[in-house]
């Protein structure tokens, strides 16, 4: 299974959740979409559903000293969700990384004021919640956003994408009440190697697909 954009990969998983909600699974969903590239596909999700879309920004940790190699993301105001296998082989501590979680908590609320526009976190007490994204390969990030919205007391709490390693979808299923993805490929590498089209999404398109939406 290949998706020829992100467009397209958000219509055919809105296809899977549409049958989901029709089985009664998703009672008054919001849709967190994880930007950038998890808002378009949250978008199709969103309408097919007739949920508001909102986001969830998540940032990487990386190690001090090559920052491209993640070893923990974040999300929200929560705390820091580490890699400890990652940590123990490049002999890192939390607080070795506290410089670099302070610098990535200051991007992400600024994104979060960006793409808010002085809207407040929606309310997700006794809601379903379901979080999209445009692939899941390791799930760091995503099990940073499921941590971070568990305590907000959602009524059930799904994660879904079209794409996803076998590996960091089974690691996941522990952390949601439910992941839904559409293929989990054997010779899984990058997220980008299942789209023929996978540009980046600029803050300008991200905020026209909020601007389309209901708030939550």
């Amino acid at each position: 299974m290949r998706f020829r954009d992100r467009r397209h990969a958000g219509h055919e998983l809105a296809a899977r959740l549409r049958e989901r909600q029709d089985a009664g699974a998703l009672p008054d969903p919001v849709v967190l979409a994880l930007p950038r590239g998890g808002v378009a596909v949250g978008t199709e999700v969103a309408g097919a559903l007739g949920a508001p879309l909102d986001v969830l920004v998540v940032r990487k940790v990386g190690a001090p000293a090559h920052q491209e190699f993640a070893v923990g993301a974040m999300a929200g105001d929560g705390v820091p969700v580490y890699d400890d296998e990652s940590l123990r082989s490049l002999g890192l501590s939390e607080a070795d990384l506290a410089p670099v979680v302070e610098r990535e908590r200051a991007e992400l609320l600024r994104r979060e004021r960006l793409y808010r526009q002085g809207r407040p976190a929606p309310d997700l007490r006794g809601r379903t919640v379901v979080v999209v994204d445009d692939g899941l390969a390791t799930g760091s990030t995503a099990r940073a956003a499921l941590r971070a919205l568990r305590v907000r007391d959602p009524g059930r709490l799904v994660l879904a994408a079209p794409v996803g390693s076998p590996q960091g979808v089974a690691a996941l299923r522990t952390e949601a009440d439910e992941v839904i993805c559409l293929h989990e490929p054997a010779a899984f590498m990058a997220v980008g190697q299942w789209y023929d089209t996978f540009d980046q999404l600029t803050d300008e398109e991200v905020l026209r697909a909020l601007r389309g939406h209901g708030p939550p």
